[in-house]
């Protein structure tokens, strides 16, 4: 989870973040299978609804650091990591975007294209199972990474948003 000390405004409540968010998850569903609820949640988890720099700013609401073969424009950002068991802050290179659209589209391709996350993408058509697979690929640090996405899908009923599979 990313957790930056700036932030811009408050975070947004949840029923003002998920229907901001929803067209770009829809979207990115159509264009990639990934579950539209699972990209809500993890926005919301990534970002604190909207509510840290790194989203508000960047239009990042996921947290893809700027690495390996990334080309585009980088922010760094000051981000909590669980190194050897152990909550540390550390500043980060991450991916900034021009648009919370571009943000969704290049989160979806981070899937797609990154070789670790092919088991996630078997998963599709269950995106509890997705979270856990994206958990067990490495996205993040956090021991309960994928709890907390599950979490929010299944407290703000996020499937009846998922899109019928083609």
């Amino acid at each position: 989870m990313h957790d930056d000390i700036t932030t811009l405004k408050p975070r947004m409540a949840p029923q003002v973040f998920i229907p901001y968010v929803l067209a770009a998850a829809r979207a990115t569903q159509a264009s990639s299978g990934i579950p539209t609820s699972f990209t809500i949640a993890q926005a919301a988890v990534e970002s604190d609804w909207d509510g840290s720099g790194l989203s508000q700013q960047d239009f990042n609401f996921f947290g893809i650091k700027a690495l390996g073969g990334w080309r585009g424009a980088v922010q760094t950002w000051p981000t909590r990591e669980f190194l050897q068991g152990h909550s540390v802050t550390v500043d980060a290179p991450f991916r900034k975007y021009q648009s919370m659209e571009e943000g969704f589209e290049d989160h979806a391709r981070f899937f797609i294209e990154n070789e670790r996350y092919r088991e996630a993408m078997t998963h599709k058509d269950d995106s509890i199972a997705f979270a856990r697979a994206v958990q067990a690929a490495g996205y993040a640090t956090d021991p309960h990474y994928a709890d907390a996405i599950v979490a929010v899908i299944n407290e703000h009923q996020l499937k009846q948003f998922d899109l019928a599979s083609a």
